[in-house]
């Protein structure tokens, strides 16, 4: 007959994603999502001063709540880290996970929950809530997701490679068009390479501040010129990323299909 779990080990496979087979989160880690979205929403939403003044005692409970629920988290994923397979003992066990890099996480959520409750005006403290959600959404889906992006990137890291190249190209000879066409007429904006390459910067990447403009008409042929090539210059990597994307996903598919197939014959 087979031993019940503990409930140390019950609660070590619920709140880490890694003891399940399937690596997926449990509907512990969902709502522990879900509470760290509210959480952030809540601090996004205590930054507008009428609002935290006019439901200065909701949010504060609010606040206190989600500072207890992420501390007895802490607590529970301490505790219960000692039933982690492998060698050494319970105390071992719980140290090497408290030095962890996502325990480090999980433990300043827990002061950033708790800081606003004695320290006034620390809302940046809170969105740390944010790194939270790595720990929890690197496995399953989202981390096969993660992996293919990832995968994508460095299979074209040297197509890459040669559109930053290029970038690098385009700034540097618009900005030198614009000094030569502009220096004179506007010497704060165009006076030199170096300050021409504010506005080249902005130019290529299709973001147009407005803040600094050529207003001769040499000067502004060359920038449509240099804006029509940022056009091009953002398209190449998006599609790059994108195709290189779209493949590493298609083949996850496949694979994840293909091994799906092998087991179903396997147990017939």
């Amino acid at each position: 007959m087979t031993a019940k779990p503990s409930l140390r080990h019950r609660v070590y496979r619920e709140l880490f994603a890694s003891a399940r087979e399937d690596g997926k989160l449990t509907l512990t880690n969902k709502v522990i999502v879900v509470m760290i979205l509210a959480s952030v929403a809540l601090a996004i939403i205590g930054t507008e001063r009428q609002l935290a003044v006019d439901n200065r005692t909701v949010l504060r409970w609010a606040e206190f709540g989600f500072g207890v629920a992420f501390l007895i988290e802490y607590l529970a994923r301490f505790w219960s880290a000692a039933e982690k397979p492998g060698d050494g003992s319970a105390t071992q066990k719980r140290l090497g996970w408290a030095f962890s890099f996502f325990a480090l996480v999980d433990l300043a959520v827990v002061v950033a929950s708790l800081i606003p409750m004695l320290v006034t005006g620390a809302p940046i403290f809170r969105l740390i809530r944010l790194f939270r959600l790595a720990s929890l959404l690197r496995f399953g889906e989202f981390s096969n997701a993660l992996r293919a992006l990832s995968t994508a990137i460095v299979e074209r890291r040297y197509d890459l490679a040669v559109t930053g190249a290029l970038a690098g190209v385009l700034v540097l000879v618009g900005a030198t068009a614009l000094y030569w066409a502009e220096g004179a007429q506007q010497p704060e904006a165009f006076g030199s390479i170096p300050r021409a390459m504010w506005w080249s910067i902005i130019t290529l990447t299709t973001v147009g501040y407005g803040d600094v403009s050529p207003v001769t008409t040499l000067g502004k042929c060359l920038a449509a010129i240099v804006a029509l090539g940022g056009i091009g210059l953002v398209a190449m990597p998006t599609g790059i990323v994108a195709a290189a994307f779209s493949d590493a996903m298609q083949n996850h598919r496949e694979a994840k299909a293909k091994a799906a197939a092998q087991t179903a014959k396997e147990n017939a």
